[in-house]
């Protein structure tokens, strides 16, 4: 592919290939085109085991999280990289990679911390070569995907240049991943990806065929979470799901796996479905109980 092509070009290749039009306004991006029907995959963050995979020593360590993952008759794992060795070598990813492999499992994605909206200067520069390193980590371990964020408003800073800031980082970080084929999907997670309507104007700046959304069920605190999350759903290259959802103005409440599961039917979503566990419990008792869960509504 040339790196060059824009998200359109890129698009509407896809559409040929597939045999699809798309009957739809052109705008600065268009909602993902895929084959009729969907397909989930179901993965498991790592995060949902972040109090044994932390602490000195730690409970558990990732290749224990692979163990249980294979266990849990899933598809793949979600290698998270608050886990990972502050900078791991080769051998240590592709021994990762390896154990996923011999255990049937894929690796769905992996996950960052990074702040966009951080002005000009050093920091901001850190914060884009750590994304750019975990691009070159991605691609060692032959996760297709790295879930990043959009960051928060800095003081003295306007929503608009926050914006701005945030995609010319995600435009710069997504030529780098496109050399390695790694994508890069902004979740819904608090900051100025709060509203629904604020993100929307991030992935609309955003032109890159590398980049779309990492959906978060579990973010979205506004009075109609799902009609939220069915906005999003239509450029969604990764799915992650919450056992709780937080209706603006209603404690929490139990997630609606199968409206979840026909939002993204809807939009012909083919893909990982990564269970996010975040509730009290023993992770290694009460994941698998959700993913049976998760099983029966994403069929």
């Amino acid at each position: 592919m040339n790196y060059s092509t824009n998200r359109r070009q890129f698009l509407s290749t896809s559409i040929a290939a597939a045999g699809a039009l798309a009957a739809q306004p052109v705008g600065a991006i268009e909602p993902i085109n895929r084959v009729p029907g969907h397909q989930f995959k179901l993965s498991l963050a790592a995060y949902s085991y972040r109090d044994l995979l932390t602490g000195n020593p730690p409970k558990l360590t990732l290749s224990d999280f692979i163990q249980d993952c294979a266990r849990f008759g899933i598809e793949a794992a979600e290698l998270t990289s608050y886990y990972f060795p502050e900078s791991p070598d080769a051998e240590y990813l592709r021994r990762l990679k390896g154990e996923c492999f011999l255990q049937g499992l894929d690796i769905s994605g992996t996950a960052i911390r990074n702040d966009f909206c951080l002005p000009a200067g050093e920091q901001r520069e850190a914060d884009i070569a750590h994304v750019k390193r975990w691009i070159e980590y991605a691609d060692m371990l032959d996760a297709p995907v790295i879930r990043i964020f959009a960051g928060k408003v800095q003081p003295g800073q306007s929503m608009a240049d926050a914006e701005k800031l945030v995609i010319d980082g995600i435009e710069q970080c997504c030529q780098y991943a496109a050399k390695y084929g790694v994508f890069l999907a902004l979740e819904n997670h608090g900051g100025i990806t709060t509203k629904v309507d604020d993100m929307l104007r991030i992935v609309h700046g955003v032109e890159s065929p590398w980049f779309g959304v990492n959906l978060d069920t579990g973010n979205f605190r506004t009075a109609d979470p799902y009609g939220d999350l069915a906005k999003l759903a239509p450029y969604t290259i990764n799915a992650q799901v919450k056992v709780v959802m937080h209706p603006d103005g209603r404690p929490g409440e139990a997630s609606d796996y199968n409206r979840l599961a026909d939002i993204l039917m809807t939009t012909g979503y083919r893909g990982y479905v990564v269970l996010e566990y975040e509730e009290g419990g023993d992770p290694r008792q009460e994941c698998p109980k959700a993913l049976e869960e998760l099983r029966k509504a994403f069929t």
